[in-house]
């Protein structure tokens, strides 16, 4: 919930979209965004609780969640600065119970977006049938918060059901089992199945749901919760550097691992998870980039190669067990000896760029992404000691699952 006594502001900006803020929203890999009516949410990650930022363009479809969300005045603060009366003044936020529950929605897409899982700094992946079963019933709950507009990619929990089914068996033997966060368990299901009723959803997964939920066991099932969402690895992390291509080292380093431009599950998060090595060969000049890949995920990526602060080149990558892999000739004639060659891993078609998030950030985030870990290692650990569930940015279901489950991932 939203702690008493903190002051937003509310103000009209010149495009017409007005802001309520108590503060920067932080920068772009550490925050957490929700799409709503007529609005987007944004919480620091990073900092402690409080109310979100928001940046409205309708006024009138955000009037239905404004006031659950803040209050009643800071609601008539926004009506009077759609009407163009000032309202730059500070008004005080009301604690809601849509505020937690929307703080926790918004921070579980932010986990399924910039979750750090790294084999090399030790950061199990998330399950993330689990984490988007919970995203599910987070969005039911909050459903306040959405209308029937086409422009809310967070709003429909009918289809995140259908996506992650496959983890709402294991849910309920865990639950059964009487194991771990058994009254979050429990309040999961409960919307899962509520929601799946409200929107007609049917299958036999959701049946046993609805069956376990009207008639719980007697006695619980002992299981054992690793097992239920093991991750299967396809590969170990390699020994040494395949693909030598042989000649005389001229440099080598560690580039930058910016988690912007590319999406989740593809690439290591550690920070030096991708190195490169500029080689001679007689009078070729040879660039190797190296990525370690990420537990799960498979795509086309690219490496981007700049000399001295020249115009990039693009080489694609493969990947080979738990590395992405790619070489290219590298033009080095006009090149300051040593050279200065810069190295990114990006996606082709979804990389938005090392400055688009058009704000003060600069593009080496590195002490955002140092915090960042730290907190997943703080989440972890508090999940791994099975707190009760009285906190709305507690440890998440696909957290306590990772805390517990097998450490060879």
């Amino acid at each position: 919930m939203t702690p008493a006594g903190v002051d937003v502001r509310v103000t009209r900006e010149a495009d017409g979209v007005i802001r309520v803020a108590a503060g920067p929203a932080g920068p772009t890999v550490a925050r957490a965004v929700l799409d709503v009516a007529g609005a987007v949410l944004s919480w620091p990650v990073l900092g402690g609780s409080g109310p979100p930022v928001a940046e409205i363009h309708d006024p009138a479809r955000a009037q239905q969640w404004l006031w659950a969300l803040y209050g009643e005045r800071v609601a008539a603060a926004v009506h009077a600065a759609a009407a163009g009366e000032p309202t730059d003044l500070p008004t005080p936020a009301e604690p809601t119970e849509l505020a937690g529950a929307a703080a926790r929605l918004g921070l579980g897409h932010w986990a399924a977006r910039w979750w750090p899982a790294s084999q090399l700094d030790g950061i199990p992946a998330l399950e993330a049938d689990v984490l988007g079963l919970e995203l599910a019933a987070l969005t039911h709950r909050c459903q306040q918060l959405f209308d029937d507009g086409d422009d809310q990619p967070d709003d429909c929990a009918a289809e995140l059901i259908e996506e992650h089914r496959g983890a709402i068996d294991p849910l309920i033997r865990w639950w059964r089992a009487a194991a771990g966060p058994e009254n979050q368990l429990e309040r999961v299901l409960r919307l899962l199945a509520d929601a799946a009723d409200r929107t007609g959803l049917e299958g036999p997964e959701l049946r046993r749901l609805e069956a376990a939920l009207d008639r719980p066991e007697p006695v619980p099932q002992p299981v054992d919760v690793g097992p239920l969402f093991a991750r299967h690895g396809d590969h170990a992390l390699a020994a040494g550097h395949p693909g030598d291509a042989g000649g005389r080292v001229i440099a080598r380093g560690a580039a930058t691992n910016d988690w912007r431009r590319y999406p989740p599950g593809l690439v290591d998060a550690a920070e030096h998870a991708v190195t490169w090595t500029a080689r001679a060969l007689g009078a070729r000049r040879l660039i190797e980039v190296e990525a370690v890949a990420a537990p799960t995920g498979g795509a086309f990526l690219a490496a981007e190669v700049r000399v001295d602060g020249g115009e990039a080149a693009r080489l694609p990558l493969a990947r080979r067990d738990d590395l992405w892999t790619g070489r290219a000739d590298l033009d080095l004639r006009a090149a300051a000896t040593p050279p200065r060659i810069d190295v990114d891993v990006l996606l082709p078609g979804f990389d938005p760029g090392p400055d688009a998030s058009g704000d003060a950030e600069a593009r080496d985030d590195r002490d955002d992404r140092h915090a960042i870990r730290a907190l997943v290692r703080r989440r972890l650990a508090a999940a791994a000691q099975s707190p009760p569930y009285d906190a709305p940015l507690g440890p998440f279901l696909a957290e306590f699952a990772a805390a517990t489950g097998d450490e060879d991932f």
